[in-house]
């Protein structure tokens, strides 16, 4: 027969477990959350890969998307500016391995620059990372373009072979896209950064992203689709 001190301590007890439980928790909720947002930009890079693909001024691209090591996706780069401009997004990185396009890892991208420029403006944006060093200087925490990689505009229009030439050696080649037109968005200068905390959140555990391209340490079935858009890119 239970007392009433045994009773007030068996509800005490249960009540701490239910308070230190990781599922009733608000920080597990809150990654829960995060996980889900981070669904919905995996789902948008997929949609900027086949807008890619499917436009015919991108030939190229897709071309060199076939040689390249790996890829970085950002669905929307937003840049709102008026004398003072900044651009930011946040991307998926990938990497070409044996079996395939890798679990993408979870990064920002982010820009500051200053110049005569009014209105706000949202473009997709895809970076081709041609060799290994291309790929090894973004797994740093933080990476700069063009500091210890060479990007280069990739050719945009129909009949571009004859200009590519002019990106032979580019570590990384800069694709984009504003309002459904092909554009020129500068990002030579950017900064792009790991978001280890999102990177937990979606896979539900710890991985650096070097160990999500390349050690398959984590997975997620939310990744399959766009994975299957790269390689149905490729050369398309």
């Amino acid at each position: 027969m239970l007392t009433r001190r045994h009773l007030l301590t068996t509800v005490g007890f249960s009540a701490g477990l239910m308070l230190v439980s990781p599922w009733s928790s608000p920080a597990r909720a809150q990654a829960r959350a995060q996980a889900s947002e981070d669904q919905n930009l995996i789902d948008a890079a997929r949609i900027t890969v086949d807008r890619f693909a499917a436009d015919g001024q991108f030939a190229d691209m897709r071309r060199q998307l076939a040689k390249a090591k790996g890829v970085f996706v950002v669905p929307q780069l937003l840049k709102a500016s008026f004398i003072i401009g900044g651009e930011g997004g946040s991307g998926l990185l990938l990497a070409r391995t044996g079996t395939g396009w890798s679990e993408p890892a979870i990064y920002t991208m982010g820009a500051g620059s200053i110049g005569l420029q009014i209105g706000g403006e949202a473009s997709e944006v895809m970076l081709l990372l041609m060799n290994d060093k291309a790929v090894d200087a973004i797994l740093r925490n933080e990476f700069k373009l063009g500091a210890d990689a060479t990007v280069a505009a990739g050719p945009i229009g129909m009949g571009v072979e004859a200009a590519t030439t002019t990106h032979l050696g580019a570590d990384i080649l800069s694709y984009s896209r504003s309002k459904g037109l092909a554009a020129g968005v500068a990002v030579e200068g950017a900064v792009i950064t790991a978001r280890h905390s999102r990177n937990t959140a979606y896979y539900g555990r710890q991985a650096h992203p070097r160990n999500i391209l390349y050690d398959q340490a984590v997975s997620n079935p939310g990744t399959s689709a766009l994975r299957q858009a790269l390689s149905m890119a490729e050369g398309r």
